[in-house]
């Protein structure tokens, strides 16, 4: 066995793209080899919610798409509004200039240090700078938020922009919201109430209001921002509508929850390709897209634990079955170092070691190269065949959320995947340091019933 694995980290070795330090100016040209730029849609995966150097990585390789190969989208699992407040900064749009430091700061809930953080705010300026050389708006890079936990914020977004373009509909929303406004800032009590039927499902009136909408669309989109405005709107309506079917399935069990809030991801990574493609029209550009989210969104389902034994689909399979050959996904996998994570929801952030990877893991055969960190390609054709044919033996690999529980690892954060299959690519750092974040202490956030599996991704 140890011979086997010695072999094994040694074909590894001998295909891995070893990699400069993140300082270096270079780092992101040793990706020209997966030519990422080809593709509509890449996406960057992280194995923790809370690693400087994945944060790091994806930034340089971020910035080179950009600069390099015409992406202008950039779709993080982050909330929508709180995204948005980013974009207007990145992009000058009107609206709250967010420098992400003010009292009206963007990513306030749990887990704060997830999108505040030094690496995330470098990369957010460098956004702003790169525009700022960018004569044709529409061309500028813009920063979109995938995820459903905003439902609070989203009905306010709506009621705001329908009392600017439309006050008499505004009131009409407003009472038709009034079905959900008392759960909005605890939803999951929404879906606890609903399900025991102490309360009526509200899904009938919120689907009027995002219907309403639409229905103006092109009486609504003229009013100003050339449809920006209208965009987020029907962004914000769409998600106040899934999320509280997301919240109700959370007291079902099962792998519905997890499925909705992933579809709900993908189907907004759709809408802003579509939005972005009418708005190119006539510049002969096509829209390219950056997503970023964990491992466990980005890398194919149908391979991992989690698609086969659970039932649950993810983003990442989602992009393949939809755009194929177009999509691209890189993981980032690390052995050791620390971790910017809580030990149970809503506590302050903590830096914590993190154990060495297990002996019989993806994550301990990379480490047994003795490289400090490399891309390894894992298309076929691309490495050695035996090399691939070795590592689509399944092995456990490790997914550390916002959550991390040294003391149970095993159980918390390991699960089974094929990682060829899951991924087109990894990127691998063997000793890893906590991100650098701007806050540690947590405001209280109400924990979600079942949150989501591996802890908190």
């Amino acid at each position: 066995m140890v011979a086997a694995t010695s072999q094994l980290a040694g074909l590894v070795r001998a295909n891995a793209v070893r990699l400069p330090p993140l300082t270096d100016a270079s780092f992101a040209s040793f990706f020209n080899s997966l030519d990422l730029g080809a593709h509509k849609v890449v996406l960057l995966g992280d194995g923790s919610h809370g690693t400087s150097e994945f944060y790091s990585a994806r930034a340089e390789i971020t910035k080179h798409l950009i600069q390099h190969h015409g992406f202008t989208i950039v779709a993080a699992e982050a909330d929508w509004p709180d995204a948005e407040a980013v974009d207007r900064y990145v992009r000058r749009r009107p609206g709250l200039q967010s420098e992400l430091s003010k009292e009206d700061k963007p990513f306030k809930r749990f887990p704060t240090w997830m999108w505040r953080n030094a690496e995330m705010q470098n990369l957010v300026h460098w956004m702003r700078d790169w525009n700022d050389g960018v004569q044709e708006p529409r061309q500028r890079a813009g920063f979109y938020g995938l995820d459903l936990y905003s439902l609070d914020r989203s009905l306010e977004a709506v009621l705001k922009y329908l009392q600017g373009v439309d006050p008499e509909q505004a009131k009409v929303a407003k009472q038709r919201y009034g079905c959900i406004k008392p759960f909005a800032e605890h939803p999951e009590r929404y879906g606890l109430a609903a399900l025991k039927g102490k309360f009526k499902n509200c899904e009938d009136e919120v689907v009027k209001v995002c219907r309403d909408l639409l229905r103006k669309r092109l009486e609504y989109s003229t009013w100003k921002e050339d449809g920006e405005e209208f965009h987020s709107a029907e962004q914000n309506a769409r998600l106040v509508e899934d999320a509280i079917e997301y919240y109700k399935a959370q007291y079902r069990g099962g792998a519905k929850s997890w499925n909705l809030r992933d579809q709900h991801m993908f189907d907004t990574l759709q809408r802003i390709l579509v939005f972005k493609k009418a708005k190119l029209l006539g510049t002969g550009i096509e829209p390219k897209a950056v997503v970023w989210a964990h491992n466990s969104h980005l890398g194919d389902a149908r391979y991992t634990e989690m698609g086969r034994s659970h039932g649950e689909f993810n983003i990442g399979q989602l992009c393949r079955e939809h755009f194929g050959s177009a999509v691209f996904s890189l993981g980032c996998l690390s052995h050791t170092g620390t971790v910017a994570a809580a030990y149970a929801w809503g506590d302050d952030m903590e830096v914590m070691p993190v154990n060495p990877s297990l002996f019989n893991s993806y994550e301990r055969v990379l480490h047994d190269t003795g490289l400090p960190s490399f891309v390894l390609d894992l298309r076929a054709g691309k490495i050695d065949a035996a090399l691939r044919e070795a590592l689509m033996r399944e092995r456990i690999e490790r997914f550390i959320g916002v959550i991390y529980r040294r003391d149970t690892e095993l159980w918390s954060h390991y699960a089974e995947a094929v990682l060829p299959k899951q991924f087109d690519a990894v990127v691998w750092f063997d000793t890893s340091q906590a991100v650098n974040a701007l806050e540690t202490r947590q405001p209280h956030t109400e924990k979600y019933y079942e949150e989501t599996y591996p802890f908190g991704l």
